[in-house]
């Protein structure tokens, strides 16, 4: 095991490493480097935008009430589906946003224990979603000239769904 571990210590090192004798090495390497973080530069400011209207968007939607509201609307189909209540919060921050729906689910695991129904489920929802609308957004408004997206945001809401329900099931199967 001491073994693996020293291994696994200089992975990193020596694929960066790696990196630098391949941009040395392959002729214009340094010129495509810094073209590519120019680049990358100019995306990240053009994003800055999308990313303000969505910190203030949900800022908003958590100050407003309206998440509790939808709780308490959606927790008697959700308890019909074997869903847990507890972990409604977390399923309507987590499309939203990956902070809000961190700080759901450390406001969960605080009330309802680490090892809780609803702390593992919402631990295997953690682990196994992402934050769809700021995916969407990032990805649409950095790439340029892509038509035809009316279908993305209904795709993954569908996965989103399917990823909490499948959730719960692996929650019964495996805990």
């Amino acid at each position: 095991m001491e073994i693996i571990e020293r291994l696994a210590s200089f992975i990193i090192p020596a694929v960066l490493l790696l990196c630098a004798v391949l941009m040395i090495k392959i002729k214009g390497g340094g010129k495509a480097f810094m073209t590519g973080a120019g680049e990358g530069l100019r995306t990240a400011v053009r994003l800055i935008p999308t990313m303000v209207m969505l910190c203030v968007g949900l800022s908003m939607l958590c100050a407003s009430g309206a998440v509790e509201w939808l709780t308490g609307l959606i927790s008697p189909l959700t308890d019909r589906l074997g869903i847990p209540a507890d972990i409604i919060p977390l399923i309507l921050t987590r499309p939203v946003s990956g902070s809000a729906s961190t700080a759901a689910y450390a406001d969960l695991l605080e009330r309802c224990g680490p090892d809780s129904a609803a702390a593992l489920c919402a631990s295997v929802i953690m682990g196994s979603s992402d934050t769809l609308i700021y995916v969407i957004t990032v990805y649409f408004s950095a790439a340029e000239n892509i038509k035809g997206t009316r279908h993305a945001f209904p795709v993954a809401a569908a996965v989103m769904v399917l990823c909490v329900v499948l959730s719960c099931i692996l929650y019964r199967i495996f805990f």
